[in-house]
């Protein structure tokens, strides 16, 4: 080959790695922008729906600051306006991350988590919670003491219902809690949706692959290897102390106000969520 076609073999290569990179580039920036906005930390309760009076607000915050005090355990109520087109799965997940909420190493938050406009309702569990705040348990705590109350317009109290059947449950000695997981293990369970970030991570997983794959065929063994490198940072949220690895502000203020803030735990999608 001479010179002459090797130089422009080269120039074509190194054209195609950089639109291949400006569309990746563009395609991440979408998937950040596409991020929600959360509600800032602003204490036990963030009532941003206005479903509580604040009476009931002042009243679970003492009951949430007790457990906090006795376990350890961090349990949110956050009710917000809308989902801004997100399934709640996501949503929940999203947020516990964003919050940091329970401690770290430990992981024990929770958010008792209400949209009324989309009429839909979660219980988000932190991963040091998920042996005793069960999928299947959370799901009893909707369907039996939170979906009657709100389908018949009783919000305010459906999340009081909820809150503190949560609250009872983490308060619970060890052996008690397990005997109630056991028990909700029995019954038959309505299916939840779960896990709804995942596909987004396989998404940009699948990029990379392609992408590098790519590069690697037109520029040789090496051509796509700087790609990978952008994996986990993208995964841990770009560096930016949020996103999909979890805390600070993905889309949103994760800070805490009023003397109250997460502790630097970490959610996975457990729970459970339901509708009426």
């Amino acid at each position: 080959m001479t010179p002459v076609r090797l130089d422009r073999r080269r120039s074509a290569r190194a054209s195609l790695a950089g639109v291949l990179g400006l569309a990746f580039a563009v395609l991440i920036a979408g998937v950040a922008f596409a991020a929600p906005t959360f509600p800032p930390l602003t204490g036990r309760v963030v009532d941003n729906a206005h479903l509580l009076s604040p009476a009931t607000a002042q009243r679970l915050d003492g009951e949430l600051a007790q457990l906090e005090a006795q376990t350890g355990h961090q349990l949110v109520v956050a009710t917000v306006p809308d989902l801004q087109g997100y399934e709640i799965e996501d949503y929940g997940y999203q947020l516990g991350r964003t919050w940091q909420l329970g401690r770290k190493g430990v992981n024990d938050g929770a958010i008792f988590l209400v949209a009324p406009k989309e009429r839909k309702v979660r219980v988000e569990v932190g991963y040091g919670l998920e042996p005793v705040l069960t999928d299947a348990l959370s799901s009893v705590i909707l369907q039996q003491r939170v979906l009657p109350q709100f389908k018949a317009g009783r919000m305010e109290q459906g999340v009081v219902d909820g809150v503190e059947a949560v609250i009872q449950q983490l308060a619970l000695p060890d052996d008690q809690a397990k005997a109630n997981v056991a028990q909700a293990a029995q019954r038959p369970q309505v299916r939840s949706q779960g896990g709804a970030h995942i596909p987004a991570l396989f998404v940009i997983i699948i990029v990379v692959f392609v992408l590098g794959s790519l590069l690697r065929g037109f520029g040789g063994r090496r051509g796509g290897s700087g790609l990978w490198w952008l994996l986990p940072l993208l995964l841990s949220g770009g560096g930016r102390g949020g996103g999909w690895g979890g805390g600070g502000g993905f889309g949103g203020d994760g800070g805490g106000g009023g003397g109250f803030s997460g502790g630097g735990g970490s959610f996975g999608g457990g729970g459970s969520s339901g509708s009426w």
